[in-house]
């Protein structure tokens, strides 16, 4: 959908994801974020398990940025769930992060998926969002990756 505010002036559209929209936007952003906080040092990491067939066990998403660590995604496939991958999984991105100068992690479960796995494993409560489908909330944790620390809120 496409509509023009002025007949000479910007067009509004609305539509389908647009690939190269979310790089510039996220190059415009880390421009800005730069900027305003002197940190430069965004990246990305994963950690993978494939088992001997070459088949997809679990794996880990996660970003990086001024001393901070972001998991966006974490997901063990179903029979390997009591095997102890996702802790192996988590522990492995948080030596990833401090490894690459971070001190710090946070996460996001919706209520209905894991958030006691993460509190397990000393991640705290840092806040809700409702609404979620079937009356559930986003929960987000933090946790300090620094030794004995307490993971008091900055």
């Amino acid at each position: 959908m496409t509509t023009d505010d002025h007949i000479s002036g910007p067009t509004l559209t609305t539509g389908e994801r647009d690939a190269e929209l979310n790089e510039r936007l996220t190059e415009e952003l880390v421009a800005f974020n730069t900027a305003a906080t002197g940190a430069s040092d965004r990246d990305m990491f994963s950690v993978k398990v494939a088992d001997q067939a070459g088949e997809l066990v679990g794996g880990l998403a996660a970003w990086t940025w001024g001393g901070l660590c972001g998991i966006e995604l974490l997901w063990v496939r179903e029979d390997s769930r009591k095997d102890g991958w996702g802790s192996r999984i988590l522990r492995a991105a948080e030596e990833e992060a401090q490894r690459r100068g971070c001190d710090r992690v946070v996460v996001s479960s919706f209520s209905f998926q894991a958030p006691g796995f993460y509190q397990r494993h000393g991640y705290v409560e840092t806040g809700r969002t409702p609404g979620i489908p079937g009356g559930h909330t986003d929960v987000h944790m933090f946790k300090s990756l620094i030794e004995r620390a307490s993971c008091s809120l900055p």
